[in-house]
């Protein structure tokens, strides 16, 4: 489903067209405040070279923090969103039948593309959504990845 070969990314998601739109770094961290997601952010660009993307989210089991216009943003820049991940992840922790403080980070990345893979390939619109996914419509994200594809990087 995704690869991690050569893109340093925890995952990946291309749009319609094949142009990278989302980059997701995924953390079990809990509590993790905006200030240390920046931090975070800027030692990850710092230290590689990363291929960019509009797109940029650092998702926790209890924080989503999203940046926007993530290319042409400075390393510092705090997150433009920063979204209660509980409603959203709940019912993926639940399904696979671990709660959100236990959980590895492997398998916290598979609940992670599993939510995104269900927003790339929705049949419905997300305006029915609830309140609590309403920042991806608000973002641009949605439209940007509807459609798309997990990156798939293969070996040269």
């Amino acid at each position: 489903m995704f690869s991690k070969e050569d893109s340093n990314w925890d995952l990946s998601v291309d749009d319609r067209s094949g142009q990278r739109m989302l980059v997701v770094e995924v953390k079990t961290k809990r509590n993790a405040s905006p200030e240390w997601a920046t931090r975070l952010r800027r030692n990850i660009l710092a230290h590689g070279t990363f291929p960019k993307a509009p797109y940029f989210l650092m998702v926790f089991p209890d924080r989503f923090y999203l940046w926007t216009d993530a290319d042409d943003q400075p390393e510092q820049s705090e997150p433009d969103y920063s979204i209660d991940a509980r409603p959203v992840l709940q019912p993926y922790f639940e399904q696979a039948g671990v709660s959100d403080d236990q959980i590895s980070g492997q398998s916290f990345e598979l609940i992670v593309a599993s939510w995104l893979g269900e927003i790339i390939h929705a049949d419905n619109p997300l305006k029915d959504t609830d309140a609590s996914q309403q920042w991806l419509i608000e973002s641009g994200l949605y439209d940007a990845i509807t459609g798309g594809n997990f990156e798939h990087t293969t070996a040269a």
